[in-house]
């Protein structure tokens, strides 16, 4: 449950501590009651961002297993286990940050999204994980979206896996723009008015953030 709640997650020192976390030598630690304060569950953070979980009986001192045992049945630890998830779910949500992409194309862009339009990634499919989209708050429009795919459904030789973006052109000017070296057809778009770049460097941020904001306005109807 922990490695799932977690996957592709990054704590942010910053929301840890605005949400109760306590910094203990470099460790960041969250007590919370459990069935009605019969229990304590306590969260901790290493340094080395590893996540550790323990539950406390108060009335023994010992530490309580059973919410890991998916065998076992029983109100009483259905209710421990659906509390125990639940916290970390709202931990996951409210105190670490979608660290999906790796590349550091990819991570420049949603950060420059955020400071320039304060938006933020949506995940719209569970089957694709890896693959989110960025869209207008007044149109509710995407202008763009970021996707990990295989070198070779964009036309190389290569089963190589890569992080690309998505992003909206004028029709007029998709002939002079793509060339299928930094421009590429719209992957999984219309490709009279997408565009895709690797987010591999071919490109660079400057022009990338000039682009998005071409996309952005595009988006605006």
């Amino acid at each position: 449950m922990t490695e799932v709640t977690f996957k592709n997650r990054k704590p942010n020192i910053e929301k840890l501590l605005s949400f109760g976390f306590e910094n203990t030598d470099g460790r960041y630690i969250y007590h919370a009651d459990l069935a009605c304060g019969q229990m304590t569950l306590t969260v901790t953070i290493n340094a080395d961002e590893k996540i550790h979980t323990e539950v406390i009986d108060k009335s023994s001192g010992d530490e309580y297993v059973l919410h890991r045992v998916s065998e076992a049945v029983g109100a009483f630890v259905g209710q421990v286990r659906n509390e125990y998830e639940a916290m970390l779910e709202e931990i996951s949500a409210k105190c670490f940050d979608s660290e999906v992409f790796k590349s550091k194309q990819a991570k420049a862009v949603i950060a420059h999204v955020r400071d320039t339009y304060g938006d933020e990634l949506e995940y719209l499919w569970k089957k694709f994980p890896d693959n989110a989209i960025m869209r207008r708050k007044d149109t509710q429009k995407w202008y763009a979206a970021i996707l990990t795919v295989s070198r070779r459904k964009l036309g190389f030789e290569s089963d190589e896996l890569v992080e690309i973006l998505d992003l909206r052109i004028k029709p007029e000017e998709m002939d002079r723009t793509v060339d299928n070296i930094k421009y590429l057809p719209g992957y999984h778009m219309n490709k009279k008015h997408w565009i895709t770049i690797c987010l591999d460097n071919t490109v660079s941020l400057n022009e990338i953030f000039q682009r998005i904001h071409d996309s952005y306005n595009l988006s605006r109807k």
